[in-house]
């Protein structure tokens, strides 16, 4: 076996001579192979999901040698998708041609229009700020963390409290 294949060499903690930390530099020489052993099981997701991996270990610094690192990286990335997927089986479909959203008349009177700026209005601004990115200007929850400098999990959670909050606003 080579060491380029990752399951004899254990390399130190430390970074190496371009300051990458070890996981970081493990990541880019086994790049091709994490993205075909994604492209296996994940086909239109493969490039994302190896993309997701690099954003998991750039910075990570293991407190000891990796023994396997091939092993580290396609468990991360697998992890990855496999949350990747249980979270879109969660999402509420916003296709204006999915089936039960196609049906509804939109009226788009004077009335909702007030409405709606004053639910925007009534959120506090952090909460806005996601949701007006998202729902308004039609930026993905990933533009919108890189934007405002946030994880895309924060966003999810402002979108999730904004979305929250409108519909308590409607019912009551």
């Amino acid at each position: 076996m080579s060491p380029l294949d990752g399951q004899i060499t254990a390399p130190d903690a430390s970074p190496s001579e371009d300051g990458t930390p070890p996981l970081a530099d493990a990541y880019l020489r086994h790049l091709d192979w994490l993205t075909a052993l994604l492209a296996r099981r994940y086909p239109q997701d493969a490039d994302d999901i190896a993309q997701d991996t690099w954003l998991r270990v750039h910075d990570y610094r293991p407190p000891r040698p990796v023994r396997s690192p091939r092993s580290l990286l396609a468990r991360i990335a697998l992890n990855l998708a496999a949350s990747r997927f249980r979270k879109s089986s969660r999402e509420i479909p916003t296709d204006p041609d999915h089936a039960p959203l196609a049906g509804r008349v939109i009226d788009a009177s004077q009335e909702q229009a007030v409405l709606f700026e004053q639910m925007m209005l009534a959120l506090p601004p952090k909460l806005r700020d996601v949701f007006v990115l998202n729902h308004v200007r039609g930026l993905t929850y990933r533009e919108i963390a890189q934007l405002r400098g946030i994880s895309v999990k924060a966003v999810e959670k402002r979108m999730t409290q904004a979305i929250a909050r409108c519909a308590d606003m409607i019912r009551g």
